[in-house]
């Protein structure tokens, strides 16, 4: 977020002083939603967005610089946090260590968004136990193509696989195009038998319901399906909880349904304008999911049962690394999605035959995790163009290297 250019407010939050710095700069055009306006959104749902984030380490996504720049990830809590702001330290698999912010009321709601924090985004673990997830997390990540029909088919497919295994899973928008559903579990795995547990699930749904739903780990290879996102319980990893705002221009919120609600609402009905009067009216639908807490080993019995999953060839070019299925083509790495969006309208325009084959799905624009930002990466599958009409790999039309001057890169 820019500079300050107004006096900052102080609000009282339940015996808190929280200074909430350049409170009328307008956030979200959109709408005409301000730093303090956000603020007061999460202290009116501050039950339920502390249902999902409370007492759970929690990376940093922090919009300094305003929506139209990437945000930035600090995983150490700031060092000048105030004394209502709890802290757990997490180890990570490259053997660094970070101070994370753990919040535990509404005043720590308010103190992250004053940050420049839109969405919240804890670990599946509770600061007094960070090596035993009690949250196991189904993200169902819809490719290119797929309309909001078909994932919910897969939603209720995947209720039922977790019904079938002990399990209640509790719905909620994702608060872009998709759908979570979050699964309270006795902590009593550590992060390994979790994602086991949760790959196990995709790959279960995936086998009821072929064609719509995927749990295969290659964009390239998902075709215009649904992805059973089973990673996001890899260790390290961070989902958008409840009651989260998105970085989208109307300000969306990642909401918590009913299972009657899934199939007849729609993400773009819930925004931080609209979602405290919900808030009021209906209290928060997943109230009672800590009292759901369930067991894993029907999903790691089933896990035994389907065996290893398929593993991806590797290239004979000694190097170890993985040989894609596809032919697949890199257009552009970039800073910005803007710049990765541009990039790739360059590619089409060279190549317009080639364009009019590819499938919606065919075009791959993702968001790379780097040491603090994002940054993207553009590739083109050529699946449904005409051997004869396959463009070669080329030049890339743009090549940012996220790691150029940090050492051991």
């Amino acid at each position: 977020m820019s500079p300050a250019k107004t006096p900052a407010e102080i609000i009282d939050v339940d015996g808190h002083e929280v200074r909430v710095t350049s409170p009328d700069r307008v956030v979200f055009a959109e709408p005409g939603l301000t730093k303090l306006d956000l603020v007061r959104y999460y202290l009116s749902v501050a039950e339920g967005a502390l249902r999902g984030a409370g007492g759970r380490p929690m990376v940093l996504k922090r919009f300094s610089k305003g929506l139209g720049q990437e945000p930035f990830f600090q995983k150490r809590v700031p060092e000048n946090h105030p004394a209502f702001i709890d802290t757990a330290t997490l180890r990570y698999a490259s053997g660094t260590s970070a101070e994370e912010t753990v919040i535990r009321d509404a005043a720590g709601l308010a103190w992250v968004v004053n940050l420049g924090c839109l969405d919240l985004n804890p670990h599946p673990v509770r600061a007094e136990d960070l090596d035993h997830p009690d949250e196991l997390r189904v993200d169902l990540d819809p490719m290119p193509g797929v309309d909001w029909a078909q994932i919910v088919d897969v939603a209720f497919i995947a209720r039922e696989v977790l019904e079938d295994h002990g399990l209640v899973g509790w719905p909620k928008t994702s608060g872009s195009r998709g759908l979570h559903i979050l699964v309270r579990i006795r902590p009593d795995w550590d992060y390994a038998d979790v994602r086991l547990a949760a790959e196990t699930l995709a790959r279960e749904v995936e086998n009821r319901a072929p064609g719509l739903a995927t749990a295969r780990w290659w964009k390239e290879e998902r075709g215009e399906s649904v992805f059973v996102d089973f990673n996001q319980n890899a260790k390290d990893r961070t989902v958008a909880s409840a009651y989260s705002i998105r970085p989208l221009p109307d300000a969306r919120v990642s909401t918590p349904l009913t299972w009657d609600e899934v199939q007849g609402r729609r993400p773009e009905e819930f925004t931080v304008l609209t979602v405290p009067e919900r808030f009021r009216a209906i209290g928060d639908p997943h109230a009672g999911i800590d009292d759901s807490a369930g067991s894993l080993d029907g999903l790691l019995a089933l896990a035994n049962e389907l065996g290893p999953a398929e593993k991806p060839p590797r290239g004979s070019d000694g190097s170890g690394r993985r040989a894609s299925t596809m032919p697949l083509i890199e257009v552009a790495r970039t800073k910005t999605k803007p710049e990765a969006l541009e990039a790739l309208e360059t590619w089409k325009a060279r190549h317009p035959e080639a364009t009019a084959a590819l499938h919606p799905a065919d075009v791959l624009v993702d968001g790379m995790r780097g040491s603090s930002s994002l940054w993207y990466r553009v590739r083109v599958n050529l699946q449904h163009v005409p051997d004869a009409e396959r463009p070669a790999q080329q030049e890339l039309i743009a090549d940012y290297d996220p790691w150029a001057g940090r050492s051991g890169s």
